[in-house]
């Protein structure tokens, strides 16, 4: 059986990985945009790896271009706008379709986890958050708007970290 530690993903250099190299860690995986009104949450999505990377957790980003095309950069660009405006320190993928007939099977797994209204499907736009615990299975998800320091996230990541 396939599991989302399985499926094949590149980084954002372009080097073959996948979210195997998480399994017994909390992920946090988010599909991100640099020129989105939602686009400040990587300073809060930083500051959680900051806080629990320790702990057995990080966050995955996932660049996505699909939703008003406000990730249209290259590999470089993108790289080099996570580091400077945000000092990003977590890992960053390649650019990924989340949705449509190009979605890749990353996703083609993730949505079909429901939200906190039990509403499964395609993501909304960028920043929506799904909390993978460390067999891989998806937990929690989180639409676009819901801060990455909201009580509801920060209740799901804790609950499920060692002390």
């Amino acid at each position: 059986m396939t599991t989302l530690h399985d499926i094949p993903l590149q980084t954002l250099t372009g080097e073959p990985t996948s979210l195997g190299a998480y399994r017994g860690s909390l992920v946090l995986v988010v599909n991100v945009a640099s020129q989105c009104g939602l686009t400040p949450q990587y300073a809060g999505l930083e500051r959680l790896q900051k806080q629990y990377a320790d702990r057995g957790f990080t966050v995955v980003g996932v660049p996505c271009n699909q939703f008003g095309g406000q990730e249209p950069g290259s590999a470089e660009e993108i790289g080099t706008f996570c580091s400077a405006t945000y000092g990003v320190s977590f890992p960053v993928l390649a650019k990924t379709e989340v949705n449509g007939a190009g979605r890749h099977a990353l996703y083609a797994e993730l949505t079909k986890a429901p939200d906190g209204e039990g509403e499964a499907g395609d993501v909304q736009w960028n920043f929506e958050k799904f909390l993978l615990d460390g067999e891989g299975t998806v937990v929690a998800r989180f639409r676009p708007r819901t801060d990455p320091e909201s009580p509801e996230v920060l209740a799901a990541i804790t609950a499920r970290l060692p002390e």
